[in-house]
Order: structure tokens, then sequence, then C-alpha cells
């Protein structure tokens, strides 16, 4: 008896339906710079315009890119059934990265891992990743979905992202302009974002014993609708603000606050000689923090350095812009508190 490919695990009848869902899905998120290639190896995007009325005119345009993920999460969506906004928070991984050099995000690209083809789940997720790309104003420009029994278990999938976004090389943003008196500026996060889920879960699920449909009194809603809150991408906001000076930099340095909390993300942008105290008073924590923080007897420390605390992204400037950045991030739905300040010392950050 002959052997097929299905007799391995991969039906390509099922395949060509997966695929079937995707383009629809994409195509929402393509502006004018987008060349449809149909049936193309791959996906085209016009970097500038010879049309006056679209035409960006770069100088000396730097292109971005960034890759990521959004790790043990996905546990909790497979856990949950719930496939519709953990390609949301694949999309805010990769850009909110990209921002931290002031960069326009232009296009991303996916990769879905399966351990077998299951067309209604893709299209869920690919769905959330079409959603954070309208969010992120990029386009969703293709992707690869890979079937692979052998390397996953029945009902596991893997994501992976990749943005590509271009800047202006005068007006990159990279820290270097951070200067004593500077203003540090937190934006909120929605939640605990796309980290620290290796602990949450160990926490959540092995040592508390809670089911991903218990509800949970103080934050009013269910373990599992807390968990699954997707990451905030902040693309619209940064861009408005950047766009704001008329091509000056008045934004001195962005971080996004992943791994490693306030402490090391802001660290990383620090030039030498210059350094920042944090007052970690000075911002509301969402109560997902200290309810997981009880929930597990973790520690300040470990709490800090393993996840945002309530502050997703942060701006580094010049006090005399601050009133101006806020009502921008106000205009946007975002709450922003001067969390700290830039001194001369160190390239360290250290609590006030």
């Amino acid at each position: 008896m002959a052997t097929t490919y299905k007799d391995a695990g991969l039906d390509l009848e099922t395949y060509a339906e997966s695929m079937s869902r995707l383009p629809r899905l994409m195509r929402r998120t393509f502006s004018p710079r987008v060349l449809e290639l149909e049936d193309g190896f791959a996906g085209l995007f016009q970097l500038d315009f010879s049309n006056r009325l679209f035409r960006r005119g770069y100088q000396e345009p730097v292109l971005i890119a960034c890759t990521d993920g959004v790790g043990t999460k996905l546990k909790v969506a497979q856990a949950m059934g719930v496939h519709n906004t953990i390609g949301v928070d694949l999309v805010a991984m990769c850009v909110n990265d990209a921002l931290c050099c002031g960069a326009e995000p232009l296009f991303f690209l996916d990769y879905v891992a399966m351990a077998r083809d299951d067309p209604a789940v893709l299209e869920q997720i690919v769905a959330g990743v079409s959603d954070g790309c309208l969010q992120a104003d990029c386009a969703l420009l293709g992707g690869e979905t890979a079937i692979m029994p052998d390397v996953y278990r029945p009902d596991e999938y893997d994501l992976a992202g990749f943005c590509v976004g271009v800047a202006e090389r005068r007006q990159i943003i990279d820290g270097k302009a951070i200067a004593p008196g500077d203003v540090v500026l937190g934006v909120a996060s929605s939640g605990l974002h796309s980290n620290g889920y290796s602990l949450v879960r160990k926490v959540v699920f092995d040592k508390a014993n809670l089911k991903v449909d218990h509800y949970v009194e103080e934050l009013g809603q269910t373990v599992g609708e807390a968990l699954l809150t997707p990451t905030r991408i902040y693309a619209q906001p940064v861009r408005r603000i950047l766009q704001s000076y008329s091509g000056r930099r008045v934004v001195h340095g962005i971080a996004h606050i992943t791994g490693g909390g306030l402490k090391e993300n802001l660290a990383r942008i620090l030039p030498p000689n210059v350094g920042v105290k944090l007052n970690r008073h000075s911002w509301p924590v969402p109560p997902v923090f200290p309810w997981l923080q009880k929930l597990g007897e973790i520690a300040d420390t470990e709490m800090e350095q393993v996840f945002n605390c309530g502050v997703g992204l942060v701006l580094v400037f010049n006090p005399h812009f601050q009133r101006t950045i806020q009502e921008i991030l106000a205009d946007a739905g975002l709450e922003s508190w001067v969390i700290g300040e830039a001194v001369e010392g160190p390239p360290e950050v250290v609590w006030k």
C-alpha cells in the first residue's frame, strides 16, 4: 500500500483550506505602499512614492528590524481555547521594540508552527496578528505556516514575529542624547504583557492550583482573562509624538519594559555618565501584580526584575515638552506618570 503525506500527519487539502482563510486578514492591513504579488514567493513593500501626496521624501532612510515571540503565554491561550488575542501580543512585542529606535513600523511577517492542520485555530491566530498590525499601522505582508506533528504535541503551536520599520538616520533614537534633568515618563501597560509567564504559570497553576476559569474577586475577571489580556501597542501615540516637532529629536530615549523590568531595560539606553533615579511610588500598580505577588509570595526585587509592574514603555525627554507629550498620550487613552529623572553619574538605574 502506497504511503502518503497524509499518513505522515499532513493533509494537503486541509492545509489548502487553512491558507484560503488568510488573504483577507492580510489585505485589511494593506496600505498603498504594498505591491500585491498574487501567489508570489515574497511580499513587496514600496519604501517611498513618486506621488507628491504620499511622498515621504527620505534623505537617509535606515531600516530597523525586530523579531520576537510571546513565550509561554501561548500555554494560557491553548488551555483556554482562545486564540484570537495572542497574535496581538506577537505584533506588540516586535513593534514596541522597533519604536525604541524611533521607527515607523512598515510591515510584519509571522511564523506559525503547529502540530496539525487546524484551519479554524490558524484563522483565529492570524486574525489576532492582523488586529495587531492595524493597531500598529503596519502591513501584514506575509508569513509561514509549518505543520510539524513530530515536534509539537497535539493542539500545540508556536509563534514568532518579524517587524521592519524605517527612520531617518538623523532622527534615530539611541539614548545618546539623554542628559541630566531629563524627565523619565512611564506609560501604562495593559497588565502582564508577554513576559514572566513561566513564573506566572508556576505560581497560578502549580502552586495555587487555580484553573483558567477561576473567578478572581479583586481582579473582577477570571484567571484566564487576566492572563490573556493583550500586550499594549504604543505605535500610534509614539509616532504622533515624534512627528509633532518638525523633525527635531525631542525624545532622547525610549525603553520597552519587558523581561528585566524597569531597571534593566532603562539601563540599556543610558549614555556614559548619565544615570536614572526612579520613584517606585509614582504610579499606581495594576491589581494583577499584587494579586500575583501575594499568591506566589514573590519578593519585591523579583517582581521588579521579571515584570513591568504597570509601566510598559518609558520615554525620556527634556521637561519642557512634558505637557504636550502627556496630552498626546492622554488623547490616545493612555495614562502616564513622571516616574523619575536623569541625573549625572554612572549609567545605572536606582530607586530613590
